[in-house]
């Protein structure tokens, strides 16, 4: 298994825990009858949000940094030259 399926079955695992702990977290919202939930429901998503933004980021900047890549390994400039 190669780093970036690894990242992107976690980042897929993690999401799925996201979804879980805002869903409790309304559900605690709902039956609490007025009175707030405890803090560790309320703060409970933002692990998991972490999470998601390092490694969605990750994924969303690897096709520039493969295409940035492939045009050094072959040689070319990053910024296209006029024609003479």
């Amino acid at each position: 298994m190669s780093a970036r399926h690894a990242i992107r079955q976690f980042h897929r695992w993690v999401s799925m825990a996201f979804t879980l702990t805002v869903i409790a977290n309304f559900v605690a919202l709902g039956l609490g009858k007025g009175a707030q939930p405890p803090a560790w429901i309320t703060y409970a998503p933002l692990l998991p949000l972490a999470l998601l933004l390092f490694t969605g980021l990750y994924m969303f900047a690897l096709p520039y940094l493969d295409r940035r890549g492939a045009r050094r390994s072959t040689g070319e400039r990053d910024t296209p030259t006029a024609a003479v």
